[in-house]
């Protein structure tokens, strides 16, 4: 089963999610999503409002946390968020609050130190089986790259351009199978990849290489200097940070774009 599938509004995420808690053994309806915003758009609020998990969510806003607890469905859940901003730093020392263990899903979507924190993360007792990262899809599928740690890394602060935060898909897929996570698939929109288990992997659920599960992101998400959106397609937007630094995961040194 090829898991491109083609689900949901939000670039098959829904759907991708919703076929793999059908066709694995998950322990506990439990998920932690970090970098919500308020939650309006996140991957795990239909997990919660159509599956009924219980949750625990992390973003750096206040403003976006307060808004989340104002929505009417708030308190019709099990859901617990947090106002914190994420470092290696301090990530498994707040995870370990929540008291969670072997849990469905961890999704890590932070516009920026998320190969770092995958690497610092001790998934011990955690222990999710499905595992979503996002990909910086304009650095490409061939180089296992991510910009540097910073600790107060900010996306649109780091670069103007928008387009220099993240990870390669390559470098996200090294970390994980260091933590005994297979790549089983991306979502449409170029944006999302998944992870499971590799205890769990089974005839449905298969493991596949970067380079056939990667999806180039047709995401215009570009900004000029100004901060206003300059709409660069394709190559156009690795031509605009090409020469930025950023981190080989596998040696450990750095290159340029």
């Amino acid at each position: 089963m090829i898991l491109n599938l083609k689900f949901s509004a939000n670039g098959g995420d829904d759907g991708l999610i919703q076929y793999l808690i059908k066709n694995i053994k998950i322990e506990n309806e439990i998920f932690i999503e970090f970098g919500v915003e308020d939650f309006s758009e996140s991957n795990s609020r239909f997990l919660m409002m159509n599956n009924n998990w219980k949750g625990f969510v992390m973003d750096g806003s206040e403003k976006n946390i307060a808004r989340l607890k104002a929505k009417p469905w708030f308190w019709k859940y099990s859901l617990t968020a947090k106002a914190v901003f994420i470092t290696k730093e301090n990530i498994n020392g707040l995870l370990a609050e929540t008291g969670f263990k072997n849990i469905g899903l961890l999704h890590i979507d932070l516009d920026g130190n998320d190969a770092h924190i995958l690497a610092e993360l001790d998934l011990k007792d955690l222990n999710p089986a499905i595992l979503i990262m996002e990909y910086n899809s304009v650095f490409g599928k061939e180089r296992a790259i991510s910009v540097p740690y910073d600790k107060s890394f900010v996306r649109t602060k780091k670069h103007y351009s928008n387009l220099y935060f993240g990870a390669s898909l390559a470098a996200l897929t090294h970390i994980a199978n260091k933590k005994e996570y297979a790549l089983i698939g991306c979502n449409l929109t170029g944006i999302n990849a998944y992870f499971v288990r590799r205890d769990l992997l089974n005839e449905k659920i298969k493991e596949r290489t970067v380079g056939d599960a990667f999806i180039l992101s047709k995401a215009r998400e570009s900004r000029n200097k100004d901060y206003s959106l300059s709409f660069l397609d394709g190559d156009e937007r690795y031509e605009m940070i090409k020469g930025l630094d950023v981190i080989n995961v596998v040696t450990n040194k750095m290159e340029k774009l």
